[in-house]
């Protein structure tokens, strides 16, 4: 078995987007450098951010001849409206494109796409 121990995400301000990830979910700030900064969560779950200069923000839904999402966050919540206000508080924007009622799709500072479900 290989087990996963992060994830880790393009930025054009890695320190930035890592803020961003650990105020939203209570984790910590590790790794903080000009070209890395990491979030340390329970069990020791990262997620990690790295600089790309030349960063191009995902579309959402994907469009013809855009940058198409390679990949999307999804994290569980007890209280979504909760969720939902303290995530646009820190710079999260709603999404236009909701497709499932339980469930919140949001792009975070950079255009990431992450989703809150209940």
């Amino acid at each position: 078995m290989i087990p996963l121990k992060g994830v880790v995400l393009d930025a054009p301000d890695p320190q930035q987007l890592a803020r961003f990830y650990c105020e939203l979910l209570g984790w910590k700030l590790d790794d903080d450098d000009a070209t890395w900064a990491t979030a340390v969560g329970p069990n020791d779950t990262k997620l990690s951010f790295q600089l790309e200069p030349n960063y191009r923000t995902p579309s959402w839904p994907s469009e013809t001849e855009k940058q198409q999402m390679q990949l999307h966050l999804d994290f569980k919540v007890d209280d979504l409206e909760a969720a939902h206000e303290h995530a646009t508080s820190l710079g999260a924007r709603l999404q236009d494109f909701q497709p499932q009622a339980d469930v919140r799709v949001y792009a975070d500072p950079v255009g990431h796409i992450f989703c809150l479900f209940v």
